[in-house]
């Protein structure tokens, strides 16, 4: 496949390269992450730019691996009025994100307790893939998760209204909620306040390096702070409701006349009837994930304020940000010179708005909006902030580090080696629900996410804010 390379961090595929590109697809990637390009993925990329009305260029992350329809790592933005929705834009797991804690705890003070604390850690949070929480939802609650996001769970008492500030959107996504199926209602039911499975953890770190000192120190961070990172997401809630609309969705494709160049890229005009119920169907999973989150962070905290024996005031628990990966969201965005609505699909892809935009929290309006990318479990991850070059991939950013290894691949190079030992070497502390979890997930599986934040740092996309090392690490 002919890539034109037009910099050290970009490669462009040129309209015209396949039948039925509308666009020209971009990848962002340096010559070291360029070996580890599937062809499939790029393939899936160049497929998007054939999608109606996309607005160019369809944008594939430095982290871009082979997902369902769009990559992860994909990002496309269609226009509002003529252009579509896509289930395989955003993906089974909607509204999986990751939200940020700082605390007021230091490194120090977890040094020979770190066994100890994820063993507790790992007995309090619900965790694996059918796993339940303690919340029972009546049928009203259920509808103000749906509505009302977030607010309902600091209603409840979780968590204060400093949360809700600091997460995308306040954490609600106007919907309808009258589009959601009674088996997704089901599915979601007894899953709130749980981790999942997969690449959905909970992590202890703490920072490592610092690369901005002025944002820091006006925010707040120092260097051994310890933090807590959690991604999760909508559970079997938004695997369902993607299952529900992948058909009717696909129906609808050739009910306008949309020609799909791949059946998972199945997609309806945003403004029809099958367009609006799947948006407002994906916003109500949106909205549960951000109060999963919400719940879970305050499972956490719990958890801390009893470990360490502190009061709520010395432990300071507090949302830094909390960021959706996979979700569509209507937009607008200056497009050669001239701002337009827009619908932004992020498959694995995070927001990354740059400073002065209206949609970052008052307290972030004067750097830019933070980004929280996670590394694997035996590295590091990182914060940026949103820069000036965001503006060329519709305010977005990459998610993570992105996978090179399948899981089934994984397990294979885990066999014979004790990974558990490895990391404790390196003083990480695991558990997990089975020890085939930790070999699916396994540093090995992961592109460097310190040379993915390198290419985005270079484009000028986000910022290198500050880096964390993990100490303790629960996977579900």
């Amino acid at each position: 496949m002919n890539l034109y390379r037009e910099n050290e961090y970009k490669i462009i595929i040129k309209k015209g390269y396949k039948e039925g590109m509308r666009s020209d697809a971009v990848i962002y990637a340096n010559k070291n992450l360029e070996r580890f390009l599937e062809k499939e993925a790029i393939n899936q990329i160049v497929n998007v730019a054939t999608l109606p009305d996309i607005v160019s260029p369809a944008i594939a992350m430095p982290d871009i691996h082979k997902g369902y329809g769009f990559p992860i790592g994909g990002v496309a933005a269609f226009d509002i009025d003529g252009g579509i929705i896509s289930p395989g834009g955003v993906g089974y797991d909607i509204n999986c994100g990751v939200r940020l804690c700082s605390t007021s705890l230091k490194k120090d003070e977890l040094k020979g307790k770190e066994r100890d604390l994820v063993r507790t850690l790992y007995s309090n949070v619900p965790l694996g893939v059918s796993s339940e929480g303690n919340i029972v939802l009546s049928d009203s609650d259920y509808r103000g998760v749906l509505s009302k996001g977030v607010k309902w769970a600091v209603e409840k008492g979780y968590g204060n209204n400093d949360d809700i500030e600091n997460i995308e959107s306040g954490g609600c996504i106007k919907t309808e909620i009258n589009t959601i199926t009674k088996r997704a209602i089901e599915r979601g039911k007894n899953q709130l306040g749980t981790l999942g499975s997969g690449n959905h953890f909970l992590e202890i770190n703490y920072v490592d390096e610092i690369y901005d000192e002025k944002i820091s120190e006006e925010l707040g961070f120092f260097k051994g702070q310890v933090f807590v990172m959690i991604h999760t997401g909508s559970r079997g809630f938004g695997h369902q409701i993607c299952s529900d609309y992948v058909n009717i969705i696909l129906k609808a494709s050739e009910k306008y006349g949309i020609k799909l160049y791949d059946r998972e890229l199945a997609a309806a005009p945003f403004k029809s009837d099958e367009g609006q119920r799947y948006f407002y169907a994906m916003n109500s999973c949106a909205n549960y994930a951000f109060v999963n989150r919400q719940i879970f962070k305050s499972i956490v905290e719990r958890t801390l304020l009893k470990f360490f024996k502190i009061s709520p005031e010395m432990l300071s628990i507090s949302t830094v940000y909390d960021v959706a990966h996979n979700i569509a969201k209507i937009e607008k965005h200056t497009v050669r010179g001239t701002e337009r609505k827009l619908i932004v699909h992020r498959k694995g892809a995070t927001r990354a708005f740059s400073k002065g935009s209206l949609e970052i929290p008052l307290k972030y309006r004067e750097f830019g909006q933070p980004v929280i990318i996670p590394g694997d479990m035996g590295s590091c991850s990182y914060l940026l902030i949103g820069s000036e070059g965001s503006e060329e991939t519709f305010g977005s950013s990459c998610h993570g580090a992105g996978r090179v290894l399948s899981r089934t691949k994984a397990i294979e190079n885990a066999r014979g080696r004790d990974i558990i030992k490895e990391l404790e070497e390196n003083g990480i502390y695991i558990l997990a629900i089975s020890k085939e979890t930790i070999y699916e997930e396994i540093p090995d599986a992961y592109k460097d996410v310190s040379d993915v934040v390198d290419v985005v740092s270079q484009a000028n996309i986000s910022k290198k804010l500050i880096r964390f090392k993990p100490l303790c690490v629960i996977k579900g």
